[in-house]
Parts: structure tokens; C-alpha cells; sequence
């Protein structure tokens, strides 16, 4: 039985392999929050990650540890940008979803300025 974008976003690691313009693949791992069928994902505005979504929403996603090494096979996806008014809800997320972690992890990023410099990334199945 071949994997699906759903099988993916129980995973509490996910391997988010964005594309530059000549299709290198440049995989990072990522937490995310299952958000009905998509993934919501934090991440710095300026990250290369977010560059590369802006030029192309192709995206694949896969399960992995936490150091990023795959645990299944990718499942391709698609990526957008959200409006700035949804990071607050990705933060809320994260911190219902990996607990004490996650709530230190938006600590201590909202006093780095999160709310002002990253952007929320919705993961939708292609």
C-alpha cells in the first residue's frame, strides 16, 4: 500500500524537501501541526526554504527522526505562503502538539521577534 500525504502528517518529524530553480532537491526537517488535510509549518521569512516555496510550490514530504534521516518514502505535495495573521495560529499548534517543548520552542522564538519575522507554511497532498 503506497503511502499518503495523511499517512505523513501523523509523523512527529517531517522531512520537507523544497526544490531550487534547476530542481535540486534540499530537504529540512520540520515540525508540523495537522490542520484538518494540511500541515501547518512555521519558519523564518528569510529562510532558503521559503525562497525556494515562493519560486515554486512543489514540495515533497516524508516521515523522519529529528536529525532530518528519512523514515518513509516522499509523498509530493504543495506549499503556500499564509497571510501573517495565521503565525499565532501555527504557534498555538506547536504547543499543543509537542507539549513542553513545543511551548518553550514559542518562548523563546517570540522573544527573537517570531511573530514579526516568520511566516506560516501550509502543506497540502498534490
Amino acid at each position: 500500500m503506497a503511502l499518503t500525504f495523511a499517512d505523513v502528517a501523523t509523523a512527529n518529524y517531517i522531512l520537507l524537501t523544497t526544490f531550487t530553480k534547476d530542481g535540486r532537491p534540499k530537504p529540512t526537517a520540520v515540525w508540523a501541526v495537522p490542520d484538518g488535510d494540511r500541515l501547518l509549518v512555521i519558519s523564518e521569512a528569510k529562510a532558503w526554504k521559503v525562497k525556494r516555496i515562493r519560486n515554486t510550490p512543489r514540495v515533497t514530504v516524508a516521515k523522519c527522526d529529528m536529525r532530518g534521516n528519512p523514515k518513509s518514502e516522499a509523498v509530493e505535495a504543495k506549499a503556500a505562503i499564509l497571510d501573517q495573521s495565521q503565525v499565532g495560529v501555527v504557534y498555538d499548534g506547536i504547543g499543543k502538539r509537542y507539549g513542553l517543548i513545543g511551548k518553550a520552542f514559542n518562548f523563546f522564538s517570540k522573544l527573537r521577534g517570531g511573530m514579526e519575522n516568520n511566516v506560516a507554511l501550509e502543506l497540502r497532498a498534490a
